[in-house]
């Protein structure tokens, strides 16, 4: 890998871009929503949080499109969801911590992202997620470094799904994942979402045209 690609800070962000947006029916990342692409929002989501912003699992298709936004990092797996993207990700960066979120979530706002932050690097665990509505929520997710072996491991084994895959990778470096439920977060005033959306609304995934326009909804229902 080209040392330019490489992330060395002490904490690093990646949007995850490289779904085939079959449901959508033309690539989530260049969406418009509100004036701004998908990921252009995710960027902004990450950025939002003090990290500096990659992507990863990026399509080859995609990648010469998405390098006008955020800088893309080779990964030879695309196309196989985003457990090989978070891999991709990892083997990319030196930071103890990385923040890994979809491009497909314009509602989750920064604040979130900043406490599942610190709560990962006062903890020491080796998984942060967040909860909603009882629910884990498989991103955003915070994941040490240490959990890429066992990551990969199970990506080559074609064991793609990425919940069970950080709870593997959790127990295998023999710590834990957390899980913290945003209801909490929010009445306590330690999370806050700019628009006042209910916390369960905050993980909405535009996958579909629906889905979009139910995304756009809540937002004007706020603004206006």
């Amino acid at each position: 890998m080209n040392s330019e690609n490489h992330v060395a800070d002490a904490a690093a962000g990646f949007v995850l871009a490289g779904g085939r947006s079959s449901r959508m029916g033309r690539d989530k990342a260049f969406v418009e929503f509100e004036g701004r692409l998908l990921v252009e929002r995710a960027i902004a989501i990450l950025k939002g949080a003090a990290l500096p912003v990659h992507m990863a699992g990026v399509r080859l298709e995609s990648a010469s499109r998405l390098e006008a936004y955020a800088p893309v990092v080779p990964d030879e797996a695309a196309g196989k969801g985003p457990l090989a993207g978070v891999c991709a990700g990892l083997r990319a960066t030196g930071a103890e911590y990385t923040v890994f979120l979809p491009v497909d979530v314009p509602l989750l706002p920064s604040s979130l992202i900043i406490y599942l932050l610190w709560h990962a690097r006062v903890t020491k665990v080796a998984v942060t997620l967040a909860s909603a509505n009882g629910d884990a929520q498989t991103f955003p997710a915070v994941l040490a470094r240490e959990t890429l072996p066992v990551l990969e491991q199970r990506l080559r084994r074609g064991e793609l799904g990425c919940l069970a895959a950080f709870h593997a990778a959790a127990a295998e470096v023999g710590g834990r994942i957390s899980v913290i439920p945003v209801e909490r977060l929010v009445q306590s005033g330690r999370v806050a979402h700019p628009d006042a959306l209910p916390a369960a609304r905050w993980f909405l995934n535009v996958n579909t045209e629906a889905e979009l326009r139910l995304a756009l909804s809540l937002r004007q229902s706020r603004v206006s």
